[in-house]
């Protein structure tokens, strides 16, 4: 079916505003909805610090790929990766297959020391 041919080629998620260090306003077309990194914990004091860290990863309207693992209070909890190839990134040696994930923002946040894993969170 054409349905299923390539849906992210069409309509792929965008970053609209990071919100705080673990959260994501996200659109993808005629949606907008909040995403919380999956398994993520930031404390008040890094904060300000992973939301610099985040929007320079993830320029207004980037291309991100989400893998939900859940969701709490009506907010979406998934695994993050910005598209490589989305708006605002440069080229990359990719060509034609410009829409490959990138690294998973949570696992960036912990690597830069700005945020750490929570217990007994299963992926």
């Amino acid at each position: 079916m054409v349905l299923f041919g390539s849906p992210l080629a069409l309509q792929a998620a965008e970053v609209l505003q990071v919100r705080s260090g673990t959260l994501l306003q996200i659109g993808d077309g005629n949606r907008n909805y909040t995403v919380r990194l999956a398994c993520l914990a930031v404390t008040p004091e890094a904060n300000a610090e992973a939301v610099a860290w985040l929007r320079q990863q993830l320029p207004r309207r980037s291309r991100v790929n989400l893998r939900p693992v859940g969701s709490d209070a009506g907010i979406l909890v998934a695994r993050v990766s910005r598209l490589e190839g989305g708006a605002g990134s440069p080229p990359s040696s990719a060509g034609a297959r410009g829409n490959a994930p990138g690294p998973d923002l949570a696992q960036g946040l912990v690597d830069a020391g700005l945020a750490s894993w929570l217990p007994n969170c299963s992926s």
